[in-house]
């Protein structure tokens, strides 16, 4: 499908754009950091606030979809947690390379499927990404905030500290403030709004430039376990069980297309920033990314005419 390609494309490109960048020390180390912080708790939360403040939720099958979706996430998190023995014991996977591995097949690339919804069923398309969003975003921080603390060596916490590391959390305060926005508050003022919405749109950019920053091409041209397990995982296998659930539970049509694409998507450049924030394996979290976009390219159109 066109807008498969018209999407991914471009998001391949800016990726190799932040490799150049790094490699050639046009932007420095400090300024990658700078640029990674602000990804992170300003223009991410921007563009999910932008997104669920904007979207038509009453029209479109809340329940149906974002079950399907958390039931997804949900039976694949159970999975990954109950393959990691096997991963330490027969693959040597430690512990930071382990919330990669979790991130690369549980994460989703959002800008990649509101750009494919969008193109394919217009504003119904968007307001069942929002739908997403609201579904998925909360849920994939708090396993991924799970993960970082129980395997990527961090500090024990106690429950105070840890709910307040999560209630400070950029993605899952974004979502709250997004629907309010959109079931309480009245319409932001137009200044306001238009600030958000181009807060969101630097998110795109930036974040696939840091993910370029931190690519090991030497790495990326020998893929090794962790990049071809969460790619059959995350490209395949989540998307069938969102097809599954959503049939389950009477989505159908064009609704059930947009399910596939939120959970057809490569892993989100947000995955990446997590990873250097909170001690994961970034590097391999990039190739893991790089290599699931490259894959979309012809997963997804194949997916989406199977399924849908």
């Amino acid at each position: 499908m066109s807008a498969v390609f018209a999407s991914l494309i471009p998001t391949f490109l800016i990726i190799a754009t932040g490799w150049l960048c790094r490699t050639t020390n046009f932007v420095s180390e400090q300024q990658w950091t700078g640029l990674e912080r602000a990804t992170y708790v300003l223009f991410f939360p921007a563009l999910i606030i932008d997104t669920l403040a904007r979207a038509d939720l009453a029209s479109v099958p809340v329940l149906g979809v974002g079950g399907a979706l958390v039931g997804s996430i949900l039976l694949m998190a159970g999975l990954m947690l109950a393959l990691r023995p096997l991963l330490v014991r027969y693959a040597g996977i430690d512990g930071p390379s382990f919330t990669s591995i979790f991130q690369g097949a549980t994460r989703w690339n959002t800008f990649v499927a509101l750009a494919v919804a969008g193109s394919l069923f217009g504003q119904r398309g968007i307001a069942l990404i929002a739908v997403a969003i609201a579904a998925m975003v909360p849920l994939l921080n708090l396993l991924a905030f799970y993960v970082f603390i129980r395997f990527a060596g961090r500090p024990r916490q106690s429950p105070k500290e840890i709910l307040r590391s999560f209630g400070t959390n950029p993605f899952i305060w974004s979502c709250a403030i997004g629907l309010v926005l959109n079931l309480i508050v009245p319409p932001l003022p137009k200044p306001i709004s238009a600030y958000i919405e181009l807060m969101g749109r630097a998110a795109l950019a930036a974040g696939l430039l840091i993910v370029g920053a931190g690519l090991d091409i030497r790495r990326l041209a020998r893929p090794g376990l962790p990049h071809v397990l969460t790619a059959g995982l995350k490209l395949f296998l989540m998307p069938v069980m969102a097809m599954l659930f959503a049939s389950f539970a009477g989505v159908s049509g064009d609704d059930l297309i947009v399910t596939i694409i939120a959970s057809s998507v490569p892993s989100a450049a947000a995955a990446y920033v997590l990873a250097r924030q909170m001690g994961g394996n970034a590097s391999l979290m990039a190739e893991i990314l790089t290599l699931q976009t490259l894959l979309a390219l012809g997963s997804m159109p194949l997916l989406i005419t199977l399924l849908g």
